[in-house]
């Protein structure tokens, strides 16, 4: 990652106070929790040959405050891969970013909950596919994520049950 200057370069000589911060700063993104399992190896391989396996992916995004403006968001991602009544694969995967969050406070769970999780999603995606390669299937490649639509499921959720905004742990 390369730095960028305060200002740019043949400045009007003013100390750069005045700068305005970037709306959304990518401090770190890691791996949090990772587990792949295959509970019917090494029959599944050869039923797998023969029969079509059922693919069920789920998708949860969750935010928390670490301090002032600085936020942990987690993107958790679970496969289900089933044969029949046989699951051939689980993985679970919960990758993290740790973002500065400049903007103001009617913006802020939307930046979290969508424009957070979008900038995350293309690396888990790729953790999910190596997990699965590696673990003797073909690589999962998930499709795309509306991270708007579900958004807008969970305010639709939390004004059902009475609360104004998705919250922010």
């Amino acid at each position: 990652m390369t730095e960028q200057p305060a200002e740019p370069s043949g400045g009007n000589g003013s100390d750069g106070g005045d700068a305005a911060q970037p709306p959304l700063v990518i401090n770190a993104q890691y791996v949090k929790d990772l587990s792949f399992e295959t509970p019917a190896a090494p029959q599944i391989f050869s039923q797998m040959q023969r029969t079509k396996p059922d693919m069920q992916v789920k998708v949860d995004v969750q935010a928390r405050r670490l301090q002032n403006n600085i936020y942990e968001v987690t993107l958790h991602i679970r496969a289900d891969c089933k044969v029949g009544d046989v699951d051939a694969f689980i993985c679970e995967l919960t990758y993290g970013g740790v973002f500065t969050i400049n903007v103001a406070e009617e913006a802020l769970s939307p930046v979290l909950l969508i424009e957070c999780p979008r900038l995350l999603f293309p690396f888990a995606r790729q953790v999910m596919a190596s997990t699965t390669l590696d673990g003797g299937f073909m690589p999962l490649m998930l499709a795309p994520v509306d991270f708007v639509g579900l958004y807008q499921q969970q305010l639709q959720r939390q004004q059902e049950s009475g609360a104004a905004e998705p919250t922010v742990a």
